[in-house]
């Protein structure tokens, strides 16, 4: 079985404490792996990196490139062996991520001595868990909700606002990110979210036999 050391950079406390339980059930329930090691995630602000001006959207290349240098040095001083990933999220928010992804991708090609996944949540993070609302009614209030909401939350434009206006009590990012995130139906976000999907994709190729970083 292969061995994936992941050092991922997220925007949110929420995510900084949910990545490690997402990234742990795709390599083993759907990629059927065993050995997968998070580093503590690189936390900055999607401000940090993106900003929109009279010009237009703008990017930090800087701050960009010092997370990635940051994330790569953090796997090259990791003991353990294995692959290494940088896994780059960041939430689309408003922008189109088509737009966003091929300029990020530009400022960090060839940043990193190990590859880098850069991966888009579409709408939010959020929005893979409303990608899996129909499996969480003890814990969300579906009753009444569109089905094409649910099958398809990229194109209804639903994240973080709609899940807290139908989770049971306050929404708490840091709480609930890592509850929903060990509950969520990984295949049926992975059928309904294409940023999921390519999520799962990036793994997929470390998961690949005779797959070695560069």
């Amino acid at each position: 079985m292969t061995c994936l050391r992941v050092a991922p950079i997220v925007e949110g406390h929420g995510e900084v404490a949910a990545i490690r339980v997402l990234l742990d059930r795709i390599w083993r329930e759907l990629l059927g792996q065993e050995f997968i090691h998070v580093l503590r995630p690189i936390r900055r602000p999607r401000s940090k990196f993106i900003r929109h001006s009279a010009r237009g959207l703008e990017l930090d290349k800087d701050e960009i490139t010092r997370a990635v240098r940051l994330a790569d040095s953090k796997l090259q001083n990791d003991p353990l062996e294995g692959a290494g990933l940088i896994l780059f999220l960041l939430d689309a928010d408003e922008d189109c991520p088509m737009e966003v992804a091929p300029r990020i991708q530009n400022v960090i090609a060839d940043s990193a001595a190990n590859r880098i996944a850069l991966v888009l949540p579409v709408i939010e993070y959020e929005s893979w868990f409303v990608a899996s609302a129909d499996s969480l009614g003890d814990i969300l209030d579906v009753h009444n909700v569109s089905a094409s909401v649910i099958q398809n939350p990229e194109l209804s434009r639903s994240g973080k606002s709609w899940i807290e206006k139908r989770i049971h009590g306050r929404y708490s990012e840091t709480v609930d990110q890592p509850r929903l995130s060990a509950r969520i139906d990984l295949e049926a976000v992975r059928s309904r979210s294409s940023s999921f999907a390519k999520l799962c994709r990036e793994l997929e190729v470390d998961a690949s036999p005779g797959h070695s970083s560069k």
